[in-house]
């Protein structure tokens, strides 16, 4: 039983009182747990969502930090683990939902010795949300038994646990200031240190999603972010062992002539009404071709 935890959950730009309330009701009906919840909002620029998020402080053994600068995805976890107080951290992105009244005790219960990821379960959603569409066709990848199977490439930061001295001990490289990726080298680096990863059955649920064009912008920001550290990421993402695979110049020319002809065509599909998940492979890779050429001139 893991009965000291400490519950860490990164907001920007996001109201996250449903999560902090669920999160603090379930904590309280678990018997013999020390915990506290620590919401910290990196610099949200929006002045509404950090108004709303500021009502979750009435709720018990909950600490609200505001952020004045903006540090990113991976500074903002490792300065939640050095403020947390507890043996067992549970990480929680503050867009995520939580879907059962079982989920805390889920990880009370759970016997991993160092790292465990619940996963995510996806939501309804309308067909012309291309992150509803590209999320539900990748979603029988995130179940438990799949995870299993490559524990430390099927990791992300949106839900696990993890030893408070094993998160101190190896944190989030803090060069990943930008969107993606920050998950992938952690979970590289403690493959290399040894660490195990394990995956209960203990979802989240992700429920609401960007419009097209944030998503877009989103996977053009991870995709400059998977350029920028490529030679770290080798071994741990699809697209670059597409990539590497494609040893023919002539491939990479074309894909990247047809992006450059038609990409602005294709961004158009994919912010539209009836985005296309074909064309949004096309659109990715295409845009990381013409990254990786202008880097190689």
């Amino acid at each position: 039983m893991k009965l000291s935890l400490s519950i860490l959950v990164p907001v920007y730009n996001l109201d996250c009182r449903q999560l902090v309330g669920d999160l603090s009701r379930q904590a309280e009906a678990v018997e013999g747990l020390s915990y506290e919840i620590i919401v910290a909002d990196d610099a949200s620029p929006d002045p509404s969502k950090v108004a709303l998020c500021r009502e979750v402080s009435a709720l018990p053994h909950v600490r609200l930090i505001e952020r004045t600068e903006n540090v990113g995805r991976a500074a903002i976890r490792n300065f939640l683990a050095r403020e947390a107080r507890h043996e067992w951290l549970l990480f929680l992105d503050g867009g995520m939902s939580i879907p059962t009244e079982r989920f805390l005790m889920g990880y009370v219960e759970c016997d991993a010795p160092d790292v465990a990821y619940g996963g995510y379960i996806v939501g309804d959603g309308q067909p012309s949300c291309l992150r509803f569409v590209y999320e539900k066709q990748c979603e029988p990848m995130h179940r438990a038994e799949e995870r299993r199977k490559r524990p430390f490439m099927h990791f992300h930061t949106c839900n696990f646990l993890v030893r408070r001295d094993v998160m101190l001990a190896h944190p989030f490289d803090e060069r990943f200031r930008h969107y993606g990726y920050e998950d992938v080298f952690f979970g590289k680096q403690l493959r290399k240190a040894g660490i195990t990863i394990q995956h209960p059955d203990n979802p989240v649920g992700f429920f609401d999603y960007e419009d097209n064009a944030q998503f877009v912008e989103k996977t053009e920001e991870g995709l400059r972010t998977l350029h920028l550290f490529r030679d770290d990421l080798r071994g741990y993402s699809q697209m670059l062992c597409f990539v590497d695979g494609i040893h023919t110049d002539m491939v990479c020319w074309s894909i990247r002539s047809w992006h450059r002809l038609f990409g602005t065509l294709e961004r158009a599909n994919l912010c539209g009404k009836h985005p296309n998940l074909t064309i949004f492979k096309l659109y990715k890779l295409g845009y990381y071709l013409t990254l990786k050429n202008q880097s190689d001139k």
